[in-house]
């Protein structure tokens, strides 16, 4: 297997465990929201994404490491979700 295709099942595989997470406590999903939101209302800085991380892992069974320098393709995807989906929440309004 070449480097990317090593790359591309682990993302993956993370993200197999991430939904499966989801899927055994949707309550995840809800309360990832409501943090987005609080922290998104002072705009989308890396030190809100940050934040988000922080508090998510603080409050749930999600870990996101705290640096951000350390976040997986799945984290990283994962907080690009939820500001993607406070924002269209916010334009709708």
């Amino acid at each position: 297997m070449s480097a990317s295709e090593i790359q591309k099942s682990r993302i993956i595989n993370e993200l197999r465990g991430f939904i499966r997470k989801l899927l055994q406590d949707p309550n995840i999903l809800e309360q990832s929201l409501v943090i987005a939101r609080q922290q998104l209302n002072e705009g989308s800085s890396p030190a809100a994404m940050a934040r988000i991380a922080n508090e998510i892992s603080d409050t749930t069974s999600v870990h996101i490491p705290e640096d951000p320098a350390e976040h997986s393709e799945a984290d990283k995807l994962f907080l690009e979700l939820l500001k993607e989906v406070v924002q269209e929440e916010q334009a709708l309004y």
